[in-house]
């Protein structure tokens, strides 16, 4: 179990958030209840602490990555790689992510706001970067070529999880890529 800077393990987030209380978080975390008040005000500032620590995590090591590759076609498919192994590296943060976030708006308009726009920027530079340079297709839309390559990778994480298959997620990320890239190239 890994602890993020505020001491509690980010693994200890129960499969149903929603639902769970505060003693059911603690008991997961291995620590007392009281310990989880000293952290947090409620379970929903939990929920967007882990969130945004993740998705924090992920964005740092995704630019890491992308500013090694010159090739915005590159940067596509390793980001789509990134995205799906992030996924699918931890079922239960997937969970999370793929059906208990989007059983509240509140979140999901905090969590779009403050982070997707960051992730879309990434996707939609490589794909103007392409445009630029001759690779993509200069006629098609960024935003919607960004909002297609979001699109693709979230069902197939979606699909994953529903399935209860244990099967490597990120290996789907190049098919994903050939079938949003064919309809970029020029």
């Amino acid at each position: 179990r890994d602890r993020d800077v505020t001491g509690v393990q980010t693994c200890a987030l129960p499969i149903c958030f929603f639902t769970a209380r505060i003693s059911d978080i603690a008991k997961r975390a291995d620590v007392a209840d009281g310990t989880v008040y000293l952290y947090f005000k409620s379970k929903e500032e939990i929920l967007m602490k882990a969130i945004n620590a993740a998705f924090d995590a992920f964005m740092s090591h995704a630019r890491i990555e992308l500013s090694k590759i010159d090739s915005p076609e590159q940067q596509l498919r390793r980001l789509a790689y990134l995205h799906l192994e992030a996924m699918g590296s931890n079922r239960n943060a997937a969970i999370v992510f793929q059906m208990e976030l989007r059983q509240s708006t509140r979140f999901l308009e905090e969590f779009s706001h403050d982070h997707m726009v960051e992730y879309f920027a990434l996707v939609r530079e490589a794909i103007r970067r392409g445009q630029q340079d001759g690779t993509f297709r200069p006629d098609f839309s960024d935003k919607v070529a960004a909002n297609c390559f979001f699109g693709s990778l979230d069902e197939m994480v979606t699909s994953w999880v529903l399935s209860g298959e244990d099967y490597p997620l990120a290996n789907a990320a190049d098919h994903i890529c050939d079938v949003i890239l064919r309809g970029l190239e020029k």
